[in-house]
């Protein structure tokens, strides 16, 4: 069962990932909340190639960035030394990191949880997280809030869904297909990766939805308070109609 979900490793190639995700647009909340104290020391979880890790590292946060994906992790050592900044990478698995070391924020951003597949994986993750954290720290991530009519929409037919360019030449069109498994919550999606114009391979990009209330109920058990709860990068309060969830959390 743990291997029955996945994300394929298309996916993870580090220049069709930023190829892709080259957007910012919840920068300026992750810098509002983890510069919120001075001289604070912060853990990004699930780094992938440091697309919020460099500019944070760049507006002076200490930071450090960890992923499990070696190929993402060396195009985020890349981007680091041409900036010359000098940030610690780790290879690691949310669920069971171990650094020795205690920080003010973590964060995991980007829908990274969505890859937690059982109730296992989640605390799991939460009680590493709750490890590396200093008494008086905060955790921060952001998902999905789950759209069942989005998610209906998406089984009926492949759509297209990104066309772009790569730093390597590569241009690269995607299409996407889902189908919704109820019983265990996985989003299945399929992505239809052409590249320069031909077809080159399905890649499995499986998320587990967490609903509102179930969310929230893992982050008491798992030893949480939630500090805010979110539905944008806005900060605007979490709703029906919210888009994502959005929270602040402290250990208890």
């Amino acid at each position: 069962m743990k291997n029955k979900y996945s994300v394929g490793q298309l996916i993870y190639d580090a220049s069709i990932y930023d190829g892709m995700n080259n957007f910012i647009d919840d920068l300026d909340f992750y810098t509002r909340w983890l510069t919120k104290r001075k001289n604070s020391k912060i853990l990004e979880l699930c780094c992938g190639t440091g697309r919020l890790t460099i500019p944070l590292a760049k507006a002076g946060c200490d930071i450090s960035g960890l992923d499990f994906t070696l190929t993402m992790l060396n195009k985020a050592k890349e981007k680091a030394l041409k900036k010359r900044l000098n940030v610690p990478f780790f290879e690691g698995d949310m669920r069971t990191f171990e650094l020795n070391t205690t920080y003010d924020y973590i964060f995991i951003p980007f829908n990274s949880i969505h890859h937690l597949y059982n109730n296992e994986d989640v605390f799991n993750m939460l009680s590493a997280v709750k490890k590396h954290l200093n008494d008086d720290g905060k955790f921060i991530f952001d998902c999905f809030n789950p759209n069942i009519k989005f998610i209906s929409e998406g089984e009926k037919h492949l759509k297209e869904i990104s066309n772009y360019s790569t730093d390597d030449g590569r241009q690269v069109t995607i299409k996407e297909i889902m189908s919704y498994e109820p019983a265990a919550q996985i989003n299945r999606i399929d992505w239809h990766y052409y590249i320069n114009g031909a077809f080159n391979s399905i890649q499995k990009l499986d998320m587990r939805m967490f609903f509102p209330l179930e969310l929230d109920e893992y982050l008491k058990r798992g030893g949480f308070e939630i500090v805010h709860k979110y539905g944008s990068f806005k900060e605007e309060p979490f709703s029906c109609d919210s888009e994502k969830q959005i929270f602040i959390c402290k250990a208890l």
